[in-house]
């Protein structure tokens, strides 16, 4: 079956590969006016439809932006891209999640180098923050079972060695699992979605983690209603967010959802979590300045 983000005309991927050098050195007029000559000669090639619609929406063009992301989701509607919601940002629309497609193939791409960019580029600590609520409010407490959903390459667990006996996760990203797996840190791993693994699992966790793993879902409740059910009572839930505004939750340009703090106590009232621990805090730098976001831990009532 052929692959929508693949192209087999030469002359095509050259003015794509053009094209999106012009895109990297800021001249996104050259890059759409090129990059609708490639699809002159490669019309159902989707990578090229979404570079013309990142290059419109560069040139303030939101209107042809959108028509060229309809046509990417037209051509590949499993939406590897995340064209829905770049979609969604132009029309003002909200969405609850990211495409999982999405999700898979962007950290498919990033694993190869994922460790070394949150350490040396975005001064990342989202595990170090999440074991620093859990030693407040659960200073003694040693873990028998957790699941480490959006487990990424195990740097979750890793953070958690000393105090979790045995560890379950689950990532969408098969290469993120496969680096997870060479840790030898988990008893038991898949490929999958978080929510769907929090539902099937035969045994109960007294600790869940997420961590820099809900800024891709808007619409906390499935996840939050998960964790419940796979938690024994008084097991906890500790994760990070990006922080919001208002009441709810946006998804931002950066494809990451925000969400507030009153969002998080009324989702986890909707669950019954109860939240033990809710507190400011950046996890990662990005274009120079710090993210404000939430760690928080909420407890299975």
């Amino acid at each position: 079956m052929r692959d929508p983000l693949d192209c087999y005309d030469p002359v095509a991927q050259r003015r794509y590969a053009y094209a999106r050098d012009a895109a990297k050195d800021g001249d996104h007029a050259v890059a759409a006016e090129v990059l609708e000559q490639a699809l002159e000669l490669a019309p159902e090639w989707a990578a090229a439809w979404f570079a013309l619609g990142e290059a419109r929406e560069r040139l303030g063009a939101a209107q042809a932006a959108a028509a060229a992301f309809r046509a990417t989701l037209r051509l590949d509607p499993v939406d590897a891209q995340g064209a829905s919601a770049r979609l969604a940002l132009i029309e003002g629309r909200e969405t609850a999640a990211l495409p999982p497609a999405y999700i898979a193939r962007l950290f498919d791409d990033y694993a190869p180098r994922f460790e070394a960019h949150l350490s040396s580029e975005l001064a990342y600590r989202g595990p170090q923050l999440i074991v620093a609520a859990l030693d407040r409010v659960a200073p003694a407490r040693q873990f028998a079972c957790a699941f480490d959903i959006g487990c990424g390459t195990g740097l979750m667990a890793m953070a958690l060695l000393d105090r979790v006996d045995r560890f379950f996760g689950v990532d969408l990203s098969a290469k993120m699992v496969a680096k997870a797996l060479q840790s030898g840190l988990y008893e038991a791993l898949e490929v999958g979605d978080a929510v769907e693994f929090l539902s099937k699992q035969a045994q109960s966790a007294d600790l869940i983690v997420a961590a820099d793993v809900l800024v891709y879902f808007g619409d906390l409740d499935p996840i939050f209603v998960g964790a419940r059910r796979a938690l024994t009572r008084g097991g906890l839930f500790a994760f990070s967010v990006e922080a919001g505004e208002g009441e709810g939750y946006q998804l931002r340009p950066t494809m990451r959802f925000a969400h507030s703090e009153p969002y998080l106590r009324a989702a986890a009232a909707r669950a019954g979590l109860v939240p033990t621990d809710i507190h400011a805090a950046a996890t990662r730098r990005e274009a120079g300045g710090e993210v404000a976001g939430w760690i928080a831990v909420f407890r299975a009532a």
